[in-house]
Parts: structure tokens; sequence; C-alpha cells
């Protein structure tokens, strides 16, 4: 066993034990305070054993399995983003492009690390390929929103989302085969930034971000920044970045997916929905999940490039 595995290991082992006393707490109060809320905590924490272990074997197979893990990630929360979408019979074509040809290339590129074609398929190819396939149908109705909204499902869906797998091909000096471990960083820390943001906002919040579209606070989101950074700083050890590092990564990383949250909040609102889906019971669907890791993980990932990459 080498030392990544061992440390991939540890942080499974880590968090089975958190989920395990967390099973027990909601145990514990379905038996004291039986309700709705504590069955919709049951059904949570449900979700997360199975999140949590889907994970943990991606890791542990390495690039391949977090590349895959992702691209179905990627391809369920694409769906879901486009389920209400403004959509016409023209954009048929380009939206089975979008799913069985961008979308697999897209992780395809990232797993061979091709990071001068990744980084612009989708912007650039993707976005002047797909608009042009639609417009030779021949239908100009609504044709701009129609391109718009397939260009932003796969900005957010596909291309942030690919961002993920691509940290392992980043070659920071002395970081080695650890470069799994930077994901397993990024995904902890912006997860437990969004927690605590949500904590800290229901007891000390007072102002409100964006009135009448969440309860997000000032108070809630810097307190839960502060508290990815500190988390940041306490597993340093699974990055190449140092304790000061790690800490200032993990407090932008925190920061940026804090607002990815709200515009997909704006998003749900505007089309009238509160989930994506309900895929994942109790948790809604794969983007409700994702919202704030996709916003994050292009921030991170080139930030890490720009600042540790030689």
């Amino acid at each position: 066993m080498t030392s990544t595995t061992g440390d991939i290991a540890l942080l499974v082992i880590g968090t089975f034990a958190l989920l395990t006393a967390l099973t027990f707490l909601g145990e514990v109060l379905a038996l004291r305070r039986p309700g709705p809320v504590v069955e919709t905590y049951r059904t949570r924490v449900h979700s997360w054993w199975a999140m949590v272990i889907l994970f943990g074997l991606a890791l542990i197979l390495g690039q391949a399995g977090v590349t895959l893990l992702f691209a179905f990630a990627a391809f369920a929360a694409l769906r879901e983003f486009l389920t209400f979408s403004t959509k016409a019979r023209a954009d048929h074509l380009s939206l089975a492009l979008a799913f069985f040809a961008v979308l697999p290339l897209q992780f395809l590129f990232v797993w061979l690390g091709w990071t001068g074609l990744f980084t612009v398929f989708i912007p650039v190819y993707a976005f002047l390929l797909l608009p042009i396939v639609s417009v030779l149908r021949g239908n100009s109705d609504r044709f701009l929103m129609r391109v718009a909204e397939t260009q932003w499902g796969l900005m957010i869906c596909v291309y942030c989302a690919s961002h993920v797998p691509a940290l392992m091909t980043l070659d920071i000096p002395g970081i080695g085969d650890r470069s799994v471990l930077l994901i397993a960083f990024l995904i902890m820390v912006v997860q437990l930034g969004d927690l605590l943001d949500f904590w800290f906002g229901r007891r000390i919040g007072r102002h409100k971000i964006a009135p009448g579209l969440s309860p997000k606070t000032w108070e809630g989101m810097l307190a839960g920044v502060a508290s990815a950074a500190l988390i940041g700083a306490v597993v340093a050890w699974l990055t190449p970045f140092g304790v000061l590092g790690a800490a200032g990564m993990a407090a932008l990383a925190s920061a940026t997916g804090m607002f990815g949250n709200l515009v997909l909040a704006a998003i749900k609102r505007d089309k009238g929905v509160n989930d994506w889906s309900h895929l994942i019971p109790g948790q809604g669907g794969f983007l409700d999940q994702l919202d704030s890791v996709l916003f994050a993980a292009p921030v991170f990932y080139h930030v890490a490039h720009l600042v540790w990459m030689p």
C-alpha cells in the first residue's frame, strides 16, 4: 500500500466514523422526537452514505475512476439543467451532440491530459458549433434564449465539472501521485463550508445577501468561509500548498462555491422549482449537491496552476 492509498483509506475511515455517529444520532432522535424534520435528516444521512462510498471507491481507483464518476455526475446534472431550459425541435440534434459528443470528449481530453484542448473545447468550439447545428434547421423562434441556455448548461454542468478530475493532471512539484487528494480536499472544504454557512446563518445571521432569493446571510457566509479556511489548514497534509496556502485555497474555493450556490438558486427561482430533480432521496438532484463544487473547481484549478506550477 502506497502512502497515497493509505491517506485515502484514512479519509474514508474517518468519514465513515462521522457518518456512523450521524446515523446513530438520527436513530436516537427518531425515538425521542419523531417527526418530518428528523425523517428528512435520516434520509439525507442515508444518501450521504451512498455518495461517500461511491466517491471513496473513485478515489481508490485513481484518475480513471474519478473521471468516470464526474462524467456521470456531469451527464446527470446537464440533464437536470436542460430539463428546464427553452428548447425546440430544431435543437434536438445539437442537444444530442451536447450529451453524446461534447460531454464525453471533454472528459476524454481531461483523462488524456490535453490541457490546451480541454480548457477551450466547450467555451470556444462547442460555443461556435452547436448554434450552427441549430440554425441550419431554420427556426429562429427564441433562438438566442435556446442557444444561451444550452451553452450555460454545458459550461456549468460539464466544463466546470471537468475541472475536478483535471486536478489530477497538475504537475505541482512534490505532489507525485497525491494529486487525487486535491480532489478530496476541494470537495471537503467546499461542502463543509456550505454546511457551516447554513448553521451559522441560522444562528447569527442578520443581513441577507440576496433578500427574496436565499436565506444566506453575510454573517453566515463569512463564518462558513472562515471555518473552511480553518478546516483547510487542519487537512493541509492533503495538499502541497503548506498550511497558510491550504487555508487560503480553502477560503477561496468556499467563497466561490457559496456565490455559485446563489447563482443557481436564482436560476431555480426563475424556473419556478425548488430542486433540480429528486434523483437523490432527501437531497434533490446532482446539480443541487454539486452547485458549489462546480463553481469552485475551475477557480481552484487555475489558481493552483498559476501559483504552484513551475
